[in-house]
């Protein structure tokens, strides 16, 4: 991570880019866990955290407050949201709304290359696990996350709408906080994701879009029952 000086050099839109940085790096940080729900912390601990600037972590709070990331705490610091049943269910219903709404766009302007990439990347992964003992699980399975962020994001970029994808993007960064804390990642859980993610690839490269609304629908169900402590079949 760059400190502040290399930051300020390395932001030629001036504040604006200093703004948007120290953003990305406190999205970084709720994104993996390092900021974790109920959690206080002081603008000078951020600065610390992110080696920011402190003027560009005060600019950057407003819209992490504004997206339900962030809360003023008077007198106190900032705190991250609490999660509660409102919370980590509000933010699964939002997912499914939208990624359920992107998939006739999936269906009609996605290169099948793209679905093919993503069907054999997972394929390739599930049979590696199941055969591979020796296999380094803590970096199999923080790849498996990105590759996953990086995948639905992709699916509801398909829409080429902005508005809608800047309202997941926060939505995933709220999933991802509940699955940071709540989620135990293990070697089965990586099986039952991959999946069911090959449950609904396979559908959408033959371009089915109920058959995929029905496997899609069902992975962002058991993701949530596990989000909410519950147990899920795999």
């Amino acid at each position: 991570m760059k400190d502040r000086a290399t930051a300020r050099q390395a932001s030629p839109g001036g504040e604006n880019s200093l703004r948007q940085l120290a953003y990305s790096r406190i999205e970084e940080l709720l994104n993996w866990g390092r900021l974790r729900p109920g959690q206080i912390i002081s603008q000078r601990e951020l600065v610390e955290t992110t080696e920011m600037t402190l003027s560009a972590i005060r600019e950057a709070i407003p819209r992490l407050e504004a997206e339900g990331l962030l809360q003023t705490l008077p007198q106190r610091g900032l705190m991250v949201p609490s999660l509660d049943v409102t919370f980590i269910r509000e933010a699964y219903q939002m997912r499914r709304v939208i990624e359920l709404s992107a998939i006739p766009d999936l269906i009609q302007r996605l290169d099948r290359a793209v679905i093919r990439n993503w069907l054999d990347w997972h394929t390739a992964a599930r049979d590696r696990l199941t055969s591979d003992e020796t296999v380094d699980l803590q970096i199999f399975l923080r790849d498996l996350q990105v590759y996953d962020w990086h995948m639905h994001a992709s699916m509801v970029g398909a829409m080429e709408n902005s508005l809608i994808s800047n309202v997941y993007r926060v939505t995933a960064i709220k999933i991802r906080m509940t699955a940071q804390s709540r989620v135990r990642v293990t070697r089965d859980n990586a099986k039952r994701v991959i999946a069911e993610h090959i449950a609904f690839l396979t559908p959408m490269l033959e371009g089915s879009a109920d058959a995929t609304a029905q496997a899609l629908s069902r992975h962002i169900d058991q993701s949530l029952t596990i989000a909410l402590g519950g147990t899920v079949a795999n």
